[in-house]
């Protein structure tokens, strides 16, 4: 049985292969089924792959194949809709949705994170800012406890798959372990985020690029803020 959305999804990328023979993209997806973000696509993808009804063909972008379609739809599926209808119908394919009134993802949760300005992935610049706006993230990329973001600034860290205009979610914590990316206050003026590594009584702040050396304080120096808990890249 499918739920709402993903049946949503397979009619639109089965309309546009039969108008266009080429399958939509992400932010095609995302923009006809009212997403807010494409990782609510990625899910809806991987769950109608799991089911047998679409599949992803190796080494082509944007290769989706629909396999089949349910035989009939399901009491879930066929009940009327309220409030959001995909582009799908022939005739339509081009119009975009109006804006969703609310966010949501495949399940209807999401969780409203603060970003809190700016943190350095390279020299430490000034410490985090205050709130600046807010982002809609689903709860399974976070986890328990309280969460903030952070919009990155630098390369430092590129070789641990953080690039400059990165936002990273940060779960509020005030400890971590030898090996955990942190945000890290340094002298109560000076926000990074680095890995940590404990020293003996020292702290090292490490890079993850070797453009940039590591900095070495005292405990007394340096206050945890957050550990890294999930990362999100736009295009």
């Amino acid at each position: 049985m499918l739920t709402r959305k993903q049946y949503d999804l397979l009619r639109f990328i089965h309309e546009r292969l039969k108008e266009t023979g080429v399958p939509p993209s992400f932010e095609e997806m995302k923009d006809a089924l009212g997403l807010q973000s494409k990782s609510g696509v990625h899910r809806l993808i991987m769950a109608l792959e799991e089911r047998g009804f679409i599949r992803r063909l190796p080494n082509r972008a944007r290769a989706l194949e629909v396999v089949k379609l349910p035989e009939a739809a399901a009491p879930s599926v066929a009940r009327p809709k309220v409030g959001f209808s995909p582009n799908v119908i022939e005739g339509s394919l081009g119009r975009r949705p109006s804006p969703a009134p609310v966010n949501d993802d495949e399940d209807g949760r999401v969780v409203s994170i603060p970003v809190m300005g700016r943190i350095a992935a390279g020299v430490p610049i000034e410490a985090i800012q205050s709130r600046s706006n807010t982002i809609a993230v689903s709860p399974d990329m976070l986890g328990a406890g309280e969460h903030f973001a952070l919009e990155v600034r630098g390369d430092s860290m590129i070789e641990a798959g953080i690039l400059d205009g990165d936002l990273v979610l940060i779960r509020k914590q005030g400890v971590a372990e030898t090996g955990d990316i942190v945000v890290a206050l340094v002298d109560d003026e000076e926000a990074t985020l680095k890995r940590l590594r404990k020293r003996g009584a020292s702290i090292a702040l490490e890079a993850a690029n070797p453009a940039y050396e590591t900095r070495i304080f005292g405990p007394d120096r340096v206050a945890i803020q957050g550990r890294l808990v999930g990362l999100i890249r736009r295009y």
